[in-house]
């Protein structure tokens, strides 16, 4: 039985993956001149990402034993991966649309 405490860490996790992958995606977004190019970094880097903050969240303490490697993957990796992006892809404007302020002074 999972007790309140690792269904927090869980979902600590899964927050802080998640939030990291939109970010990144987003910066992917902004700084490649390419739609295909910023897809492909996110993901395939994006996990790697994911995966070191997994290895030092789960070795703080937090979160359930999940069973097995690929529930690991799973729950904690894939999944936010695809929060992340879908929010970034969906619910955030895209690069080209935002108007940034003029640079004076430089």
């Amino acid at each position: 039985m999972v007790s309140v405490v690792d269904a927090v860490g869980l979902l600590v996790i899964l927050g802080v993956n998640s939030l990291a992958a939109a970010l990144l995606t987003r910066l992917f977004r902004v700084r490649l001149n390419t739609q295909w190019g910023a897809v492909l970094y996110s993901v395939l880097l994006t996990p790697l990402v994911l995966l070191v903050l997994v290895l030092v969240l789960g070795g703080a303490g937090l979160g359930p034993d999940l069973g097995g490697a690929a529930a690991v993957i799973g729950i904690t990796i894939l999944l936010p991966l695809a929060m992340g992006m879908a929010f970034d892809y969906f619910w955030q404007p895209a690069p080209e649309e935002v108007e940034l302020p003029d640079r004076r002074g430089t």
